[in-house]
């Protein structure tokens, strides 16, 4: 398990942001010279070299949003004007996708921080731009609430690519462009003008992910773990009833995809930051059976929130970094590797680094939750547990330190079944390779530890 350092403080990782910010100016600028916009959006690198992969378009929102957080870590105009214009030029499809779960991922990462950006102060206010900003998260937010599956039981989700059958762990980041919209005052229009509240389609899915999705150690079935996190469930659609757990880059149903678990322990950490804004009366007047008040959210998303917690502390190497599947049939052969530092260069597994990066922020925002709500004792425990992964992925062992690749966080893995992720010479599981969000989110990770230490505003993607 994790071995948490008691002592960390957000200013003993000064160094390593700092290096961060540094190697990220050169790789940012390395894949805008290079990176042809014909050809798609990079996922993922080959020997060091991004290249696409056509699955879905997720990534764009990452690659134009790196180069506006690196601007509002750093204030170089350069990222700035590099991260507005590409907005403006290549995001609308993604605003008006009726295809995917990913607008969080996409519109947030690209319209919501330079929305957040000019709330900040950071950059100039400019109404027409503000507006612009507004009308592209709004349409988003309705676009994404309108991909929609009912269930019984006041239930329902925004079904994953694969169909209306599926939902994925990975959409509850996704209802950040939701909570967004709803904050600006936006609804979803229906049939005969049917008004749709944006907040009420958030809940209704974050209910069935956690009903669903997260297991809480009832007994629900013979491998219900307290915290263990199923990558997708499936519905049958003609009655709404739940069909069986599924994956689809995770190792089986029954053991746990790190990186969808790192999913759901962001997205309920920072929901639960969101809810806190929000008035009784606007939960209360939506009338859902499960959620008669914002205590009765606030209870639930917690719950789920330090189950997924727990479980990520408990079943990953001392360091903090995941092995991609807890799982994955070679970790047998592999003796105590949760009682030492994970090996990325190991011949059985890889590692997953972006599964870190992402849990690290969650981790980091549910303590500081739990310490801002008089909970300072299980606050402190997830805050250096968050600092404790934040500095092993903000080390030179897992940054790319060499001028030539064009990653920033090394060590991620995209898709292992489908063996999509490149093994390089000499070794026998995919390592010394970059993606896109992993490095989205090493960066994120970086920018909200820098305000912690700075004593800047606090980084909330609601904050617009």
């Amino acid at each position: 398990m994790i071995k948490i350092d008691e002592s960390i403080t957000a200013e003993d990782l000064s160094k390593n942001t700092e290096l961060l910010f540094g190697l990220a100016a050169s790789k940012i600028r390395l894949v805008e010279r290079s990176w042809d916009k014909s050809r798609g959006t990079p996922v993922f690198t080959v020997n060091g070299v991004y290249t696409t992969r056509g699955w879905t378009e997720w990534t764009q929102g990452f690659q134009f949003g790196l180069p506006i957080y690196q601007f509002d870590a750093t204030g170089e105009e350069e990222f700035l004007e590099m991260g507005r214009l590409n907005t403006a030029k290549y995001m609308a499809s993604h605003v008006s996708h009726t295809g995917v779960h990913d607008h969080g991922f996409n519109n947030i990462s690209t319209y919501g921080n330079l929305l957040r950006l000019m709330k900040e102060g950071k950059i100039p206010e400019n109404d027409w731009e503000r507006e612009f900003y507004q009308l592209a998260l709004k349409v988003s937010g309705a676009v994404q609430a309108a991909r929609w599956t009912e269930l019984p039981g006041e239930l329902g989700y925004v079904p994953s690519f694969n169909g209306p059958h599926s939902l994925f762990s990975d959409t509850i980041r996704s209802m950040r462009v939701l909570a967004v919209a709803h904050k600006l005052g936006h609804i979803l229009m229906g049939e005969n003008d049917r008004k749709i509240s944006l907040l009420e389609r958030l809940l209704k899915h974050s209910e069935t992910t956690a009903r669903y999705n997260v297991y809480f150690g009832e007994g629900r079935d013979g491998y219900d773990v307290r915290g263990r996190v199923v990558h997708e469930s499936v519905f049958n659609i003609n009655n709404g009833t739940y069909r069986c757990p599924s994956t689809q880059q995770g190792y089986s149903p029954f053991s746990t995809w790190t990186r969808g678990l790192s999913w759901i322990l962001l997205g309920y950490a920072e929901q639960l930051e969101f809810i806190d804004t929000l008035d009784n009366s606007e939960i209360k007047e939506l009338n859902l059976p499960y959620y008669k008040n914002k205590k009765e959210v606030q209870k639930r998303f917690l719950e789920t929130a330090m189950a997924v917690s727990d479980f990520y502390i408990e079943n990953t190497p001392t360091d903090g970094i995941p092995y991609w599947d807890t799982g994955a049939p070679g970790l047998a052969k592999m003796g105590d590797y949760l009682e030492r530092p994970a090996d990325p260069f190991n011949p059985y597994e890889p590692v997953d680094s972006s599964a870190a990066a992402i849990s690290a922020q969650g981790l980091l925002r549910l303590g500081h939750y739990l310490k801002e709500n008089g909970k300072k004792k299980e606050g402190d425990r997830y805050l250096r547990a968050g600092l404790t992964v934040s500095r092993t992925v903000l080390s030179d062992r897992y940054l790319s330190v060499d001028d030539n690749h064009q990653g920033l966080l090394l060590h991620s893995v995209y898709h292992h079944p489908n063996r999509w992720d490149n093994i390089r010479e000499g070794q026998k599981v995919p390592n010394g390779e970059s993606c896109f969000w992993g490095d989205y989110h090493a960066m994120e990770l970086a920018v909200y530890l820098k305000r912690l230490t700075n004593n800047e505003p606090y980084l909330a993607f609601f904050n617009i």
